[in-house]
């Protein structure tokens, strides 16, 4: 009875390793294809961001250069 149950250890192993070898090998496009999507739109708004911005300094400078004098 022990000798069935060293062989029956590397069956659970071997079924074991088909299992984990099936879920590694999965396909796993459709989750990295919304990801990309959403970091397309990430970098947009991120661009817009930085236009913003770039206008804002001139802005704020023309408006406080005569608060400066007091």
């Amino acid at each position: 009875m022990a000798s069935l149950a060293w062989l029956l250890i590397p069956l659970f192993a071997a079924i074991g390793a088909a299992i984990w070898g099936s879920w590694a090998a999965r396909d796993r496009t459709q989750g990295d294809i919304s990801e990309l999507a959403g970091y397309a739109r990430f970098r947009e708004a991120m661009d817009r961001s930085d236009r913003s911005e770039s206008r804002a300094p001139a802005a704020r400078a023309t408006a406080h250069s005569g608060s400066d004098a007091v």
